[in-house]
C-alpha cells in the first residue's frame, strides 16, 4: 500500500464523498489527513479526513505541505493528471465496498 504523504492521490472511502478521488495536502496527525479534490475538479470540499477513510493509489504530484486549491489544480496540470482525477470521476460502490473489507479482514 502506498505511503499516506503530502501530494498522494486517494479515493475517499466513507462519506458523501466515497468513491471520489482527492489529493492530500496536509498530515494533521498520525490519525487524519487535510484533503481536497478540488471541489471544481472532482467535487471533493478541502476537509480533514481520517485516514482510514482514504485509499492512497500509486500516483502522486508535487505540491507544498497545506497546498491551496489553484496549486493543487497546477500541480495535476504539470503531471498532466487532470484527466486521471476526473476520470471514472466516482469509483464504484462496489470497488469501494470491497477495499473496505480488504481492510477490515487485514486489521
Amino acid at each position: 500500500m502506498p505511503a499516506v504523504e503530502v501530494g498522494r492521490i486517494c479515493v475517499k472511502l466513507r462519506g458523501r464523498e466515497a468513491g471520489k478521488k482527492c489529493v492530500i495536502v496536509d498530515i494533521i496527525d498520525n490519525n487524519h489527513v487535510l484533503v481536497t479534490g478540488p471541489k471544481t475538479l472532482t467535487g471533493v470540499k478541502r476537509r480533514r479526513v481520517n485516514v482510514r477513510h482514504v485509499e492512497p493509489l500509486d500516483r502522486r504530484v508535487e505540491v507544498g505541505k497545506g497546498a491551496s486549491d489553484e496549486e493543487v489544480i497546477k500541480a495535476l496540470e504539470a503531471s498532466d493528471l487532470v484527466g486521471f482525477m476526473k476520470e471514472g470521476l466516482k469509483v464504484s460502490r462496489e470497488l469501494v465496498l470491497k477495499v473496505k473489507a480488504m481492510r477490515e479482514g487485514v486489521s
